[in-house]
């Protein structure tokens, strides 16, 4: 293959000139070519506002409904005589674990009264026909 050195080649031309004095007219010529006032500019945001702010808000308010159900109180007050049944008949727990569980403040919450009315325990076993559980236990 020849080697091909580019200085000593004869160069190639383009083809195309240019004026003299072109580019010492070219800024004013197109200065001319602007328009005398610019165009109002209108921003696709500032158009589409009021669409922006309803689906802004629409975002909002599905996010922020998860966490007004994990903060509503779904507590129900159970009975304490359903908390007595549950824990005499469903657990394994015996009287000196639960006391061992207490606390000072819970002891002393507890007040013990023995004031039944004999016509109450009449009622209960006239009522209720298991009667060997009252007496057994």
């Amino acid at each position: 293959m020849n080697e091909f050195k580019l200085d000593n080649e004869p160069k190639i031309t383009t083809g195309f000139q240019v004026p003299d004095t072109y580019f010492d007219t070219f800024s004013e010529k197109v200065m001319k070519q602007l328009p005398a006032k610019e165009p109002k500019v209108i921003s696709i945001w500032a158009k589409n506002r009021k669409w922006l702010y309803a689906v802004a808000a629409v975002v909002i308010v599905s996010l922020s409904i998860p966490f007004l159900y994990i903060s509503q109180d779904n507590v129900v007050e159970t009975p304490n005589a359903e908390i007595e049944n549950y824990l005499s008949y469903h657990s394994t727990l015996t009287d000196e674990d639960i006391v061992e569980l207490l606390d000072k403040e819970d002891l002393d919450k507890i007040i013990i009264s023995n004031d039944i009315d004999d016509q109450v325990v009449e009622d209960v076993l006239t009522e209720n026909t298991n009667l060997e559980h009252y007496i057994t236990n």
